[in-house]
């Protein structure tokens, strides 16, 4: 039998599950990513096909580019769901966990890294890198609405804007480990210094909000036959996508951080504009598809693959460590001294769900230097990202939806109670 014809039969196959299953899944405890996982898992699993899956350590730069893309387009996706203005104190939350949460779980999962796994530095501070950002692909289910939703609480802003700006700040870190990975010396830690952390995450952030203001201005600004709006095309957010990471890769900037700050720009730009639910669906839909290609195959890999064979206890042990312990205990001393309540607090600090980003950054560092156990660095990556996706999947809808319910009930007594008061 053809192989392109199974191929293409079986794209036509997710295409139709990505569009129908989320309807299906709504109001089950579980989650499309569990779904496209256990396919993969289950398809790559029949005797006639081990060995058609290659290990992901093979595939370097696939794997790569593939993940780098489906992460590009879910940031842009997230920065055009933000309603709330940019801001020090509105998103005081936020900054918290990039500076506070981040480093201490990089620091901790390190730390693990070498005392348990038996890794090299370099090693150790590539992987914890890679585990250390909320992924933005995965994260979709406790993320804010889409424009002009009004459901934007604390716990579903503070993560989806975790999510669109961790990825970019964690990637000093994946360039220190490829730089602990050659030759260490004063020198070389300046000069990381100042080009990984200084200079990249300032073009990152500079070329992402000019592009994004400047495409915005095409956008909605221009003379009524030359505004891009006018087309309806949502496609558009494709195209402001690849050119804010192409045009801030070209100037070695951080392309994740610029693609974010470019949707929050263009999203700034008449955000009353309902051309911004367009370029959001379908940011949205060529995200799903995406991620569900590529859950089906990392599914795929599990089993055809063998990307456990190098899971040993103490990784497993890594893995539920740095999911139930660090994670969360770095999250919570992040928010320490911040307003919401403790439940929301939990949720904020839980729910930094593991998945295609942490790929990605495993990839591209593995492609550029020369690990130890890069193979137990997979197995222990797969096997973190593999029960992120199932507890959080199966705990994420009756969790938010218990948030919620508390919620509107603080709110109703909070209204009664000022009633009572102008009564009096």
């Amino acid at each position: 039998m053809n192989a392109y014809i199974v191929v293409l039969a079986g794209f036509g196959i997710v295409v139709l599950l990505t569009a129908w299953l989320p309807m299906v899944l709504k109001e089950l405890p579980l989650s499309l990513p569990i779904f496209c996982v256990a396919l993969g898992a289950l398809i790559f699993a029949f005797p006639d096909l081990p060995g058609v899956m290659p290990h992901p350590n093979e595939q370097l730069a696939i794997v790569e580019r593939l993940s780098e893309f489906v992460v590009i387009i879910s940031l842009m996706g997230a920065g055009l769901k933000i309603d709330r203005p940019f801001g020090w104190r509105r998103w005081r939350l936020t900054w918290r966990l990039l500076g506070i949460s981040m480093p201490l779980t990089i620091l901790g999962l390190a730390w693990l890294g070498t005392s348990l796994l038996g890794l090299s530095l370099a090693a150790a501070v590539l992987l914890a890198a890679a585990l250390a950002p909320t992924d933005p692909v995965l994260a979709s289910d406790v993320q804010v609405g889409p424009p002009g939703d009004e459901e934007e609480d604390e716990v579903r802003f503070t993560l989806t804007s975790e999510a669109g700006l961790n990825d970019g700040l964690a990637f000093p870190f994946v360039l220190l480990a490829i730089a602990l990975a050659h030759e260490v010396s004063l020198t070389s830690m300046a000069e990381w210094f100042v080009y990984a952390v200084i200079w990249k995450i300032v073009a990152g952030i500079g070329m992402g909000f000019v592009i994004g203001r400047a495409l915005g201005w095409l956008t909605f600004h221009l003379p009524n036959r030359a505004k891009l709006s006018r087309t309806g095309a949502g496609f558009v957010a494709l195209g402001i996508t690849c050119i804010a990471y192409g045009a801030t890769e070209m100037v070695k900037g951080y392309g994740f951080l610029a693609v974010f700050v470019a949707a929050l720009s263009l999203r700034a730009t008449k955000p009353e504009h309902a051309y911004h639910q367009k370029l959001h669906d379908f940011a949205e839909e060529l995200e799903r598809l995406m991620m569900m290609v590529l859950l089906v195959l990392l599914g795929g890999a599990m089993t055809g693959g063998d990307l456990f064979a190098s899971l040993t206890w103490e990784a497993a042990a890594f893995a539920l460590l740095a999911i139930f312990l660090v994670r969360p205990l770095a999250g919570w001393i992040g928010l320490i001294g911040t307003d919401p309540p403790p439940g929301e607090k939990a949720a904020i600090s839980f729910f930094g769900i593991r998945g295609l980003g942490s790929i990605y950054y495993l990839a591209y560092a593995l492609h550029h230097a020369k690990f130890d156990n890069a193979h137990l660095l997979w197995s222990t990556t797969g096997f973190i990202i593999l029960v992120s996706i199932v507890l959080h999947g199966i705990s994420v809808t009756p969790a938010m939806r218990h948030l919620d319910h508390r919620r509107k009930l603080a709110t109703r007594a909070s209204g009664v109670t000022a009633r009572a008061k102008t009564a009096a």
